[in-house]
This record gives structure tokens, C-alpha cells and sequence, in this order.
């Protein structure tokens, strides 16, 4: 009795039951919680919760793509508890599960959508799978070297002749599942074939014997075609486009091709291009740059009510742009997502004499900024967009007006203002803090304490304070310098020299980063080749005021020859507690105790990428950080240490962690070695993708584009 007294007591001290909540309450609550947890733990606590965890609002829609601590038992004991129950599974980028798994799906026999990407799936298990989900209707999968679709049953290829969307993404040249289903809308491919195999051997781009089947287009809404680079993979976009050509799908809406370098236009695709112009009205276009450069095809396609424009990388003008896309300001409140990225013309009336570095046309961007004043993901990186000394007319004030965005990518030349872009560039002395005169502590920092108010001092007038004052509701920001390029790109070698960055991005630095503070609901942060980082104070603001931040990317900031800004990192490291994927490209950075143990902090890291030329590391610091942040999954460091080295701290880490943790995925090596791109190739694409390569994500793709 006097247990249950004291039980009260503590209750009516600590204010009101949880289990008094409502169920709708309550429901909301457990929405927050991974569904393995909800099935397989809290439903257990009491009565209530196994009831409120088996309800249809939790179970319709199970998503495991970024449950890293799942394991093939728990994925098992999920499906036998509520597979009948469920709806839609997104297992995209379970890597690390055995294809085995794969096999209990087929309890989910009402399954409408399912998505697979990432996963290791044979011809012969999606065979048998698929058989049983007669009700799916969409589809997302790997096809990976020795997929035969001649493997597929009578009964597999009826569930895939319902499927209306069908995500395919491509490690070999194959049609995949494509020919068998003769309903699709929605068609997303990517194409991820390399050129050589494992043995050096160059591949082709022909299909494999017996896959000669067509693909069928006929309803076709929705087509989008991602190309990593390599020929190969060009040669197999256009074996799926030679069916698109022949006869185009009336009721077609988004067509979408993104590609890499040089992508040439052939009679087919001209040919294809012209009947759209004829027959369909478009939502959503983006084309490889060649297939618009010095062509009249923008004039003559129609557009309906346009959501996602991507012009990546082309010559298209300001001119053109307001002509033929804008169309005078006419119909396109609709338009959400812009991509400009690398259209270095897109804001000056012509490009035939003008030079890349030439001041913007401020009339063109006002033109954009008001007739497409609903958008929400604008990307306007990888060109110099400078503006001229004319008072109101500065990008940055232009762009305040869309009040509506969410993810913004600029160059860093475009955020300076015009006065301080013409001042003399910081003298090599004023890169030492101002500390003499006075001894100091070994210890104490060295950049400002009251960095803050002396940064707000310095630019509260300016226009990029005022810009990021204006939004709010910002939750995804990069600033890249317009001629950054990562030391690690994609299949190919380390790039060892980078190019300077331009002249007017000289003055940009501490006090710019300091307002993006501003941004309470940030939760993505990409900095790249900022010149005048003295200190890395900004970088402490942010720290403090942005508290939604889960991803953090900073490369090449401040003078190339010293990480200036560490001291101010592993101050601002202890605040991130939201923080889950950060990423690091500095030369010389020393990934030390010190750093580490500021990293630490950082309770929900789950991601870390580090690429430092001549850059050094700690394996004892390391191995202490991933024993004290249980979270972490992916570890990559592309340094310049020793192969040995290298390969000793990356055997330590699966040695001692893989068992508790199974998705763990750790690369260590040296960034130099000729050998990277073949380590590179055995990376998660889930990794590699967001994380691992450096790139703009603003705009990349349609929103919502999948799940």
C-alpha cells in the first residue's frame, strides 16, 4: 500500500500520466517512432500502447530506409505481426540486410507500394515475391549484373503488367522489369553503369541476349531518366528513348533527362523532341545542355501549368529565358522548383558577347522573382551572378521577395555587397588575430567571444543579412563558389589543384556566415570556398541559433594552407545535438583528439565524411569517437595517410563495431592513391549519393518526385 501511495504522489508531482492523453494525442506521439520500436517494444509496455501501436494510421505505411539498427530478425517479426496490415514498405537502401530478407515480404499480401532501391534482390526471389503481391501498383528496385528477366514467372509478370510506377535504377545494361509492365505512368530510371568491370574490361551498351521485348509507353505520364557519367550509360538511355521517339505518349506531362558532360542529340531524339512540341503539354522539363544549346526547341514546346523547370549547365540567355520559358511574366505561378545551376547567361539579356563575370541584368531576375513568386526551391549556383552598383537592384534584395522558398543555392561572388567587392582584399597580416600587445592563455580560443554582436555590427545593413532576415523559413542553404570543385569527383582521379575563386567572393566570409544564424529552422548547410573565413566565428552563431541542422557540409574555406576555422568547428560541434551527416573538405585538416572529441557532442551523428588533401588522422581518437557515438553507421575518410594505415584503422573499426552496429559502413583511404575509384564503386549508393560526392541537391529533382 505504501507503494501505490508514493506512486501517486510521484505522479501528481510530476503533473499528468502520459496514458492520459487522448488517443489522437497519443497516435500523433508514436508517428515520431520507427515502426520496428512500436511493434516489436512499445506495444508491449501496456495495454493501451498494443492496442495504439497496431493502429492502422501507424501500420499502413512502414518506412525502414533509414532504420539503420534493423536487422533480417526484426524485419521478420515485423512482417508476421502486422504484415497483413501494411501498405506501402520503403526499404530503400537496406544495404546491409541479406537478400534473404527479401523473402518475408511476401507476407504483405495487400501491398500497393513498395520500394526495394538499395536492396539485393535476385531475378528469381523478385520472381517469387512479386507473385504473392497481386495488389502492388508501385514498384522500386536494382537491376544488378546476372539479372535474366526469363527468371520471371507467368504470375510475376501479371502483378508487374498492373504496376502504373515503376523506379528502375540500372548497374548493368538491361531493360529490367520495364517490358513487362504494360501499364506504366510513371517511369523513373537510373543509370549507374561503368564503363569497365571489375577486370578492366570496357563494357557496351548493347542489351544482354533476350531482352529484346519493347517497352510500353502507351500511358506513360511521367518519364525521368538520371545519368551517372559514362558513355555506356548514354548508350542505354537511348535504347529506352528509341520507343518514345517512335510514338508519343499523349497523355505525357514531365519529361525529364539529367546528364552529365556531353550528352550529343541524335536524328531520334530530335525527332522525339519535335513530336512533343507537336502533340503534349508539359508540367516538368529538364534536357541535356547540348540538346538545347543553339536550338529553337524551347520556343515551340507548350507548358501547362509548369511546377519544376531544370535548365543545369546550359548557354540558355536571360532573354531567352523571359521569351520563351517566363512568357512574359504569364502562367507560371505554378512553377515551385527552378534549377539554373551552371547556366552562367540565365541573368543577362544575351550571351553571344557577354563574359561569364559581366554584372547581371537586375530586370531579368525581377521578371523571374515575380512571375514565379510561389517558388520554393530555386538553385542558382555554379555561375558568377554579379550585381552592379545600381541602388535596390542587388540579387539578394531581389530574391528577398520569394517569400515561399525553402532550399536556395547561390555562387558566393553573388552575396557580397557592391561597395565592399571593390575594397582591397585582406592583406595576408590580418589573417592573425588581433592579439598583440597582451599575452594569452594557451587554450582560449582565438577567435572574438562576442563574435555575434561584432558580426551583426559589421553586416546587419548588409543585403545578405537582410536577405536571410527575410527567410525564414528556410530550411536549405548552400553557398558554393561558382569555381569549386571537389578533390573527389566522380570516377575519376583526386583533382590536386582547385581554381581560385573569383574576385568578388574575396570579402565573404565570418561575418556572412554569421547571418545565416538567422535561419532557425535550418536543417541542410553547405558552405564551399568562402576565401575570407579568418576565424570560423559564424560558424558558433549558427551553432547556437540554427538547432533544426542535421546535415552540415563545409569545404575549402578560409586560406587553402591551414584549417583557420577549427577551433570555431569543435565550438560550434557541441551545439549540434540534431546534427546526423557532416561532411568535411579541407586540405590539411587534422582529424585529431580535439576534434573528435567536440564531435562527440553531436549525440544523433550518424554519417561522417572527410576529405583532406595531405590531410592526417588519429586511430586511437577515431576509435574512441565511435565507441562514444553509438549512432554512427558511415564512417569515410579520404586523407593522406599511409594505405597501411589506412586499411589497419578501417579493419579496427568493422572489427569492433559491426556486429552492434549492421549497417556499418566504413572506408578509409588514402585520397591520392590510383586505386580510389575502385574503393569508391563498392560504396552504398545511399552514401555516395548524398553524401560521400560533393554537389548541389537544390532542385536536383522534381519535389515529391518518389516517396
Amino acid at each position: 500500500p505504501q507503494e501505490v501511495v508514493s506512486e501517486e504522489s510521484e505522479e501528481e508531482s510530476n503533473g499528468v500520466n502520459l496514458m492520459e492523453f487522448s488517443d489522437e494525442i497519443l497516435l500523433h506521439i508514436l508517428s515520431y517512432v520507427p515502426c520496428t520500436d512500436l511493434v516489436l517494444n512499445v506495444r508491449r509496455t501496456c495495454r493501451k500502447l498494443a492496442t495504439l501501436c497496431l493502429d492502422k494510421s501507424l501500420t499502413h505505411t512502414v518506412l525502414l530506409q533509414k532504420d539503420y539498427k534493423v536487422n533480417k530478425d526484426k524485419v521478420k517479426q515485423l512482417m508476421r505481426d502486422i504484415g497483413k496490415e501494411i501498405y506501402q514498405l520503403n526499404m530503400a537502401g537496406c544495404y546491409w540486410l541479406p537478400s534473404s530478407t527479401i523473402d518475408h515480404v511476401t507476407r504483405c499480401k495487400n501491398l500497393v507500394k513498395l520500394n526495394l532501391s538499395g536492396c539485393h534482390v535476385t531475378s528469381l526471389r523478385l520472381s517469387k515475391m512479386l507473385s504473392m503481391l497481386q495488389h502492388l501498383r508501385s514498384l522500386a528496385i536494382d537491376v544488378n549484373p546476372g539479372f535474366d528477366a526469363s527468371q520471371l514467372s507467368s504470375e510475376c509478370k501479371a502483378t508487374l503488367s498492373r504496376v502504373s510506377e515503376l523506379k528502375q535504377t540500372l548497374y548493368t545494361p538491361s531493360y529490367g522489369v520495364v517490358p513487362c509492365c504494360t501499364s506504366l505512368e510513371k517511369l523513373l530510371l537510373y543509370f549507374e553503369i561503368l564503363d569497365r568491370s571489375r577486370e578492366g574490361f570496357m563494357l557496351s551498351g548493347q542489351l544482354m541476349v533476350g531482352e529484346s521485348n519493347v517497352p510500353h509507353y502507351q500511358n506513360l505520364r511521367i518519364f525521368y531518366a538520371r545519368l551517372a557519367p559514362g558513355y555506356v550509360n548514354q548508350e542505354v538511355v537511348r535504347l529506352y528513348l528509341a520507343v518514345l521517339s517512335d510514338r508519343t505518349p499523349e497523355n505525357l506531362h514531365a519529361f525529364l533527362i539529367s546528364a552529365p558532360g556531353s550528352f550529343a542529340e541524335t536524328g531520334a531524339t530530335k525527332n522525339l523532341l519535335d513530336s512533343m512540341a507537336r502533340n503534349v503539354r508539359l508540367d516538368a522539363l529538364q534536357l541535356p545542355k547540348a540538346w538545347i544549346n543553339g536550338s529553337g526547341l524551347l520556343q515551340h514546346l507548350k507548358f501547362n501549368n509548369p511546377f519544376y523547370f531544370s535548365f543545369s549547365r546550359c548557354t540558355l540567355s536571360g532573354g531567352h529565358l523571359i521569351q520563351r520559358v517566363i512568357n512574359g511574366g504569364k502562367d507560371l505561378k505554378s512553377l515551385t522548383s527552378l534549377n539554373l545551376s551552371g547556366c552562367v547567361h540565365c541573368l543577362a539579356p544575351e550571351s553571344l558577347f557577354r563574359k561569364a563575370e559581366d554584372d547581371i541584368d537586375s530586370s531579368i531576375l525581377e521578371s523571374l522573382v515575380v512571375s514565379c513568386c510561389n517558388l520554393r526551391h530555386l538553385n542558382l549556383s555554379a555561375a558568377h551572378h554579379h550585381s552592379s552598383e545600381s541602388i535596390g537592384n542587388h540579387l539578394c534584395q531581389l530574391l528577398s521577395r520569394l517569400k515561399h522558398l525553402l532550399s536556395l543555392a547561390l555562387p558566393v561572388c553573388s552575396i557580397t555587397d557592391v561597395a565592399a567587392s571593390v575594397e582591397k582584399p585582406p592583406t595576408t597580416p590580418n589573417l592573425v588575430p588581433q592579439t598583440f600587445g597582451r599575452k594569452v592563455r594557451i587554450g582560449i580560443q582565438t577567435y572574438p567571444r562576442n563574435s555575434g554582436d561584432q558580426a551583426n555590427q559589421r553586416i546587419e545593413s548588409s543585403v545578405f543579412w537582410a536577405l536571410m532576415g527575410s527567410l525564414r523559413f528556410l530550411e536549405t542553404l548552400e553557398i558554393i563558389g561558382s569555381s569549386f570543385s571537389s578533390a573527389m569527383p566522380r570516377n575519376e582521379p583526386a583533382i590536386r589543384n582547385s581554381l581560385p575563386p573569383c574576385v568578388r567572393a574575396q570579402s565573404v566570409g565570418d561575418s556572412e556566415v554569421a547571418a545565416i544564424s538567422q535561419l532557425t529552422y535550418l536543417q541542410s548547410l553547405t558552405l564551399a570556398q568562402l576565401p575570407n573565413i579568418l576565424t570560423g566565428s559564424g560558424l558558433v552563431n549558427i551553432g547556437l541559433q540554427c538547432q533544426h541542422l542535421r546535415t552540415l557540409s563545409l569545404a575549402n574555406l578560409g586560406m587553402m594552407g591551414k584549417v583557420v576555422y577549427m577551433s570555431a568547428l569543435m565550438d560550434m560541434l557541441k551545439h549540434c545535438k540534431c546534427l546526423r551527416d557532416l561532411r568535411l573538405e579541407q586540405p590539411y585538416f587534422c582529424a585529431g583528439a580535439q576534434f573528435f572529441q567536440a564531435l562527440s557532442h553531436c549525440s544523433s551523428l550518424q554519417r561522417l565524411c572527410i576529405v583532406s588533401r595531405s590531410g592526417t588522422l588519429q586511430s586511437d581518437a577515431v576509435m574512441s569517437f565511435m565507441a562514444n557515438c553509438l549512432e554512427v553507421i558511415m564512417c569515410h575518410m579520404f586523407m593522406g595517410e599511409s594505405l597501411t594505415v589506412c586499411k589497419n584503422l578501417q579493419q579496427s573499426i568493422v572489427r569492433s563495431f559491426q556486429a552492434e552496429r549492421p549497417a556499418l559502413n566504413v572506408v578509409i583511404f588514402p585520397l591520392l592513391h590510383e586505386d580510389l575509384t575502385e574503393v569508391i564503386r563498392d560504396v552504398p549508393m545511399r552514401h555516395l549519393d548524398e553524401i560521400t560526392l560533393f554537389k548541389s541537391r537544390v532542385a536536383e529533382e522534381p519535389p515529391n518526385l518518389w516517396w
